[in-house]
């Protein structure tokens, strides 16, 4: 014992160093990204004791693990039915109409890996901000007669996040079927407010809850998603959380999103996604009914498909997509995204577009909510301009939305910010459509930000100070982590 005394920091840093090199064989054997992998083998050898907490916060890797398991929901003979109510062969796809044709290879890839169907009745209506979105949910909840489904990454029961729980409590008194799922690390609901869920008859679960969830703000293998559904009818996707943060007549910065409301057969899509989560948090605890997916009454002809991915999912459905995408271009390119972290393959995929003489514009924050991705973000910026990438900074606030709209005919609104995060941890969601009304508007709204942004120029950018390229290239190594 007197021996263990006097040497316990000899001790401890050996076994740290034994269990560091345990880890990092675990790292080399999973053949994750090669960034990654150098940056935890990093932080793992030079920084002791930390570097094994930042691996087992950050490092373990679930994707196809059992504690993910979707067959429970997917095999519900009512959701069974549905799926093939849905169901387009390939001859249908290409029959559609010419545009379809165009982006049938985007179609397919999202049907093979994910079995996502494209659906053609629907009517979409584009948000672009937090206070209009709020307006319409909330008009849509009062309206609710059987059921409201919610699953977002972060509510919370400040001034606006109240009002929304206590329509949903008023809405569950009423008889109206009301389940909610949040995330432990990006909600904040007080106990208070929780008794009042429960006892106004909502069921309210936790996603993955944490022991300290105020100081987990990068847990690995978060709900990132932002699903409301109202009666199987009525669906909101995209951007905009439940927070005074994301409305403008609360919020002092001003917060720049995105969102749509859907009506139409992809509701149904997103009604599966959110039982595949709640199947997930309550343990098996599923009654699902065809109440839950009535008859579409809907004349309108916007072809959508529901593109989900994360740790559940076999493959990076929504990188995927976004890659095809990018390189079937063939005019342009029109990127907005709050963090921008790609891994190589989105890089190259950029870089060629641009290099091919497409036009490729992207915007993102001048000031970002985080400084770390703020740097992070900056460090990809410099080889995109060589590129000819056309690279805007937004001025007027937060930029927080999450879209892409390519060639007039292929657009994308959903939770996938264009990060390793969203493209290989996080559960997230992202609505593709293929309309040119619909594309038309989203171009249009992008234009109309580059009026609010700065554009980065070569010459200049290049010029930065060697303290920032410094910063730059910490950030960037540690972003896989983060």
């Amino acid at each position: 014992m007197e021996y263990i005394r006097e040497h316990i920091w000899q001790i401890l840093i050996a076994l740290n160093y034994i269990l560091a090199l345990s880890a990092v064989i675990a790292v080399l054997f999973k053949k994750i990204n090669p960034t990654k992998t150098l940056s935890y083998i990093i932080v793992l050898l030079v920084f002791p004791f930390l570097g094994l907490i930042v691996y087992y916060l950050f490092g373990q890797e679930y994707r196809k693990s059992k504690i993910f398991n979707r067959k429970n929901v997917l095999n519900q003979s009512v959701v069974k039915q549905i799926q093939k109510e849905l169901e387009l062969d390939t001859k249908t796809i290409e029959s559609v109409d010419e545009l379809l044709e165009e982006k049938s290879k985007l179609i397919r890839l999202l049907y093979n890996s994910e079995n996502s169907k494209v659906t053609i009745k629907n009517s979409v209506e584009l948000i672009k901000d937090g206070d209009h979105k709020m307006e319409l949910l909330f008009e849509d909840l009062r309206n609710a007669k059987h059921h409201i489904h919610i699953e977002y990454f972060i509510i919370k029961d400040d001034t606006i996040g109240s009002r929304f729980l206590d329509l949903i409590c008023s809405k569950a008194e009423e008889g109206v079927q009301v389940k909610m799922i949040i995330d432990d690390v990006g909600s904040a609901i007080s106990s208070k407010t929780k008794r009042k869920l429960n006892q106004s008859g909502v069921e309210l679960y936790k996603f993955m809850p944490v022991l300290f969830s105020r100081f987990t703000g990068k847990m690995n293998y978060r709900d990132h998603r932002k699903i409301a559904i109202i009666d199987g009818n009525v669906g909101y996707v995209g951007g905009i959380n439940i927070s005074d943060n994301y409305i403008n007549s609360k919020n002092k910065r001003y917060w720049r999103d995105t969102h749509i409301r859907v009506v139409g057969e992809a509701v149904r899509q997103l009604q599966i996604l959110f039982f595949t989560t709640w199947d997930f948090v309550s343990d098996g605890k599923l009654n699902i009914s065809k109440d839950h997916f009535p008859e579409n009454q809907v004349e309108e002809n916007v072809a959508l498909q529901v593109a989900a991915s994360g740790p559940d999912t076999d493959w990076s459905n929504i990188m995927e997509a976004l890659f095809v995408a990018i390189t079937n271009a063939e005019e342009y390119i029109y990127i907005t995204t709050p963090y921008f972290i790609p891994n190589d393959e989105i890089v190259t995929a950029l870089q060629v577009a641009a290099r091919s003489n497409i036009e490729v514009k992207l915007i993102v924050p001048k000031v970002s909510d985080s400084w770390i991705a703020e740097y992070a973000t900056n460090s990809y910026l410099e080889k995109l301009l060589e590129a000819g990438v056309e690279v805007y900074q937004y001025t007027k606030g937060f930029v927080h939305a999450k879209t892409i709209v390519i060639d007039g005919v292929f657009s994308t609104v959903g939770t996938a910010n264009m990060d390793y995060r969203s493209f290989n941890i996080n559960f997230e969601v992202n609505a593709f459509i293929y309309d040119k009304k619909f594309s038309e508007s989203l171009k249009s709204d992008f234009k109309s930000d580059l009026m609010d942004t700065q554009q980065i120029h070569l010459e200049t950018w290049v010029n930065r100070s060697r303290r920032k390229r410094l910063i730059e290239a910490l950030a960037r190594l540690a972003a896989p982590l983060l």
